[in-house]
């Protein structure tokens, strides 16, 4: 890997475009290296990963709406939509976005934390429907994936966009443009004003996930891939972006990021901040593994909330009467304090009456329910009834996190042998006994207790699809799938699960 600095430049410097990050990236995107045979496989384990997720939220409300919208762009010769039978395509952009939102709903496919936050999965639906619709290849969609997935997590281990409030899809955009760029072969040029098109158009605020959380949290990665999409489909036309988009002076970095200070000591004019971004991309003829650093999940949660709740299942069983709970205080992760703890300052995060996303977004909450039930369900566990639950409620209110400088040390190290996401749980008990333990990573974690590999991400699919699909057609598309670098060109419709009639519910009408 090298390692690129990548910092705010004034347009009188002429930066060249050999030096700008967006061209880079595009350098890997059209280096024709091999995919190795554990990315290849991996890159399988994530699509059944997807479908699995998919399916299990094909009947949500967010899932059903993007889906009516979806259909309302048929095309002929275009790409699949999750649940619907084969021979209904619509325009790729718009299969981005109802698959996209189907894998995204639950919260419970793959991850990858560093310097900021990511669900690489998420550039597989938009450039699976640019692979159908364009007529490509099992192995042509591999090489697209790894691309995506690369670029993607090398942004995510290098920028951090938490810190001003940004959305992480304005990491995975440019990151699903590249990749479908790589799938259709397209020249480096396209590739750079795509990935430049691709970041401007999607830099949005993490409002979607702060105070009350809505369904635009399963949306924004799904609106990610339709403007991916899109901003190939322009360039691949001979349209351009605004460029340097990272490195120019009214560029993301300079006025979004860490770029730029508004006047100097004395207030005359803006000044530059001389530090910058070390940006890790693979060099000529590197293969292309960032997809093996990254992990599924095993419960429907934030991906901080995973080793927690394996964490409460171990607890449960050395406490006994949970009525006896006095406080409960979890000491972890700045990043799990602030967002999904007490030091978000969110009195929703308390509220049994809250959305969904936000219980999915309350350790609090998530804790309490998995001490109590000793496990976890992506529907039953979110039930209004459940989180309204009077003994749930009187636990829940009793629990409170504490950033721990060390766990925040852990979640960042570039060790992975010490990287951890979890926390320390002190449980103290009305009669002044306390229960300590701890846990730095889920049990389903690559260096967990029980790490997933490919019998877990089947097991994982046909649990949450049973019911909603027939085994004739899980095993359909089990089999296609695992066989995915033998598909030919004009057979990734095999990737599609497919519901059986009457199954789909229908969409409230709206413009389309």
């Amino acid at each position: 890997m090298i390692k690129h600095p990548v910092k705010v430049h004034p347009s009188k410097a002429l930066l060249k475009r050999e030096d700008q990050l967006a061209w880079k990236m595009a350098a890997v995107a059209t280096d024709k290296v091999a995919v190795e045979k554990p990315v290849q496989e991996m890159i399988i384990n994530r699509i059944i990963d997807n479908a699995a997720v998919a399916i299990a939220a094909i009947n949500r409300r967010p899932v059903v709406s993007a889906r009516g919208m979806a259909l309302g762009h048929a095309k002929k010769g275009g790409a699949t939509v999750f649940g619907v039978k084969p021979g209904t395509t619509v325009s790729p952009e718009w299969a981005a976005w109802a698959n996209g939102t189907a894998v995204r709903e639950l919260d419970m496919h793959d991850t990858f934390l560093a310097a900021d936050y990511s669900h690489p999965g998420d550039n597989i639906p938009p450039i699976l429907a640019v692979a159908q619709t364009m007529e490509r290849s099992g192995r042509d969609l591999i090489r697209g994936l790894a691309t995506g997935y690369e670029l993607h997590i090398d942004l995510v281990r290098a920028i951090c966009l938490h810190e001003h409030r940004v959305d992480h899809i304005a990491h995975l955009c440019p990151a699903q443009a590249a990749g479908i760029g790589t799938l259709l072969g397209l020249k480096q040029e396209v590739i750079f004003q795509a990935i430049q098109q691709a970041l401007h158009t999607s830099v949005t605020f993490r409002q979607s996930r702060k105070g009350e959380i809505s369904s635009w949290k399963a949306y924004a990665p799904a609106h990610a891939g339709k403007l991916a999409v899109e901003a190939v489909d322009r360039c691949m036309r001979g349209e351009g972006a605004p460029s340097p988009i990272y490195e120019g002076e009214d560029s993301v970095i300079a006025w979004v990021l860490s770029g730029r200070t508004q006047a100097d000591s004395k207030g005359r004019s803006t000044v530059y901040d001389p530090t910058y971004y070390e940006v890790p991309l693979p060099g000529a003829g590197e293969p292309k593994r960032a997809i093996l650093d990254s992990y599924t999940k095993e419960h429907s949660a934030e991906y901080q909330s995973q080793a927690l709740i394996d964490l409460a299942f171990r607890m449960r069983e050395t406490i006994g009467n949970l009525e006896a709970i006095k406080t409960i205080t979890i000491h972890t992760s700045h990043h799990t304090h602030y967002v999904i703890g007490t030091g978000a300052n969110d009195p929703q995060k308390m509220d049994p009456k809250a959305s969904r996303e936000t219980l999915d977004h309350s350790i609090m909450y998530i804790f309490a329910v998995a001490l109590q039930d000793g496990r976890w369900h992506h529907v039953d566990s979110y039930a209004p009834k459940r989180a309204g639950r009077a003994d749930t409620v009187r636990l829940w209110h009793k629990i409170e996190t504490r950033e721990d400088p060390e766990w925040t040390r852990k979640y960042h190290s570039r060790d992975p042998d010490e990287l951890a996401f979890g926390g320390r749980v002190e449980i103290t008990m009305n009669d002044g006994s306390v229960i300590v333990d701890e846990l730095g990573v889920a049990n389903a974690h690559p260096n967990g207790a029980r790490p997933f590999g490919r019998a877990e991400y089947i097991h994982k699919f046909r649990t949450l699809t049973e019911g909603a699909v027939t085994a004739r057609e899980a095993n359909r598309f089990l089999e296609a799938v695992q066989d995915l670098p033998r598909l030919k060109a004009g057979e990734l419709s095999a990737l599609n699960v497919v519901l059986p009639a009457g199954g789909l519910l229908d969409a409230k009408p709206g413009i389309f």
